[in-house]
């Protein structure tokens, strides 16, 4: 059975609003939002539900998951992968998420070098053999910047209609309030951490004294690791299987990057191009009752313009417009936009990125768009 399901059945009379497991995954999501981890673990992962939460969070760059229950795993983890839109509009950060099976008491170099670990109702499904190794793992091995635990409070039991001795079928023992945090505090001072304890699921009016349902622990690592510590503890081989793996698409990866900046640029002189011509209908539209005079202004006007290109490419001596077909795009103007600026960095990374995929002038400095469509419309 779900714990979530079986959680909420039982539950369900103290209404938490909203229903407790989603309070702690919005718990975690409130502390990725405040400390802007890169890398985030997620052990007991089960069916991937808050990872598929953190992958939309920009801050995040590695997810990875870890269950000793694969086929749970493999039920949902087709939510990780990454979107048509994802491809569509690659984010400018990179992605890439992991799953892997194994137990959270053996130790894997996977798990090295990760932000923020999280252990959501997890160590009361260990048994006591995996309880006593799992401080080394997680905070000796691991040893992230920071640890989420969580896990249900004995002492709001009597409050749950249903629950005779545990609260799911699967666990091995659920702690009180003292239980808990006197185990977390020697965890706290064997390997370097500090712990705040806090809770999620309010107890009703007038029973507070009961605490939160659910006790929650948040460890910091008050000395960060050395890679040297980290590699000396590093073990020779893989302890967990992996099951999945999916890297979104980024514009840290040039060829996502290139057609991005493609399609902006042509986006970009396009707009300039419909700008400037509209301006030149306008001035034909005034001189409508007299041909010779249209066509007097509208040369004067494309002059005009010429003279306006010849300006703004002065550092790259581009030839002014002289053809009524063809309009001159300098691609300084392009760069100046902040979207292309932004994407490049530099001007020689624009003209680079473009070279090949946009029609430029024979000395580069500017794009060649083709007007024929437009004045047959207009």
């Amino acid at each position: 059975m779900d714990k979530n399901f079986q959680e909420e059945r039982y539950t369900g009379v103290i209404k938490f609003t909203p229903p407790l497991y989603k309070q702690r995954y919005q718990f975690v999501k409130d502390l990725v939002g405040k400390y802007k981890p890169k890398k985030v673990a997620d052990l007991g992962c089960a069916d991937c539900t808050l990872l598929w939460m953190l992958k939309f969070y920009n801050c995040i760059e590695v997810l990875a998951g870890l269950d000793i229950c694969a086929s749970v795993m493999k039920e949902k983890m087709h939510r990780l992968y990454p979107l048509p839109a994802d491809y569509l509009q690659p984010s400018e950060r990179s992605l890439t998420v992991t799953l892997h099976h194994g137990s959270v008491a053996h130790e894997d170099p996977c798990m090295l070098g990760f932000d923020l670990v999280t252990c959501i109702e997890l160590i009361e499904h260990l048994e006591e053999s995996e309880l006593e190794k799992f401080p080394e793992v997680v905070f000796g091995f691991m040893a992230p910047t920071m640890v989420v635990i969580s896990t249900p409070n004995s002492e709001f039991n009597p409050l749950l209609p249903g629950v005779t001795v545990f609260r799911h079928q699967d666990h091995k023992f659920e702690w009180d309030r003292a239980q808990f945090q006197s185990w977390a505090l020697d965890a706290a001072k064997r390997y370097g951490y500090s712990v705040e304890f806090t809770g999620v699921g309010n107890p009703p009016t007038g029973m507070e004294d009961v605490g939160f349902c659910t006790q929650i622990a948040v460890f910091v690592k008050k000395y960060p690791q050395t890679s040297e510590s980290a590699q000396s503890k590093k073990p020779t081989e893989a302890a967990y299987k992996t099951v999945f793996r999916a890297v979104y698409p980024s514009l840290k990866d040039e060829k996502y990057l290139q057609n991005e900046v493609v399609s902006e640029v042509m986006f970009t002189a396009h707009a300039i191009k419909r700008s400037l011509l509209d301006h030149l209908v306008s001035e034909q539209e005034d001189y409508n009752d007299d041909p010779t005079e249209r066509k007097l202004q509208l040369q004067r006007s494309v002059n005009c313009f010429s003279e306006d290109l010849e300006t703004l490419a002065v550092e790259k001596s581009m030839e002014p417009l002289t053809s009524e077909s063809v309009v001159y795009i300098p691609l300084r103007k392009i760069f100046s936009f902040p979207k292309v600026n932004r994407l490049c960095g530099t001007f020689e990374k624009l003209r680079e990125l473009i070279t090949g995929k946009v029609t430029l002038s024979s000395d580069g400095s500017a794009v060649v768009l083709d007007t024929d469509h437009e004045n047959k419309e207009n």
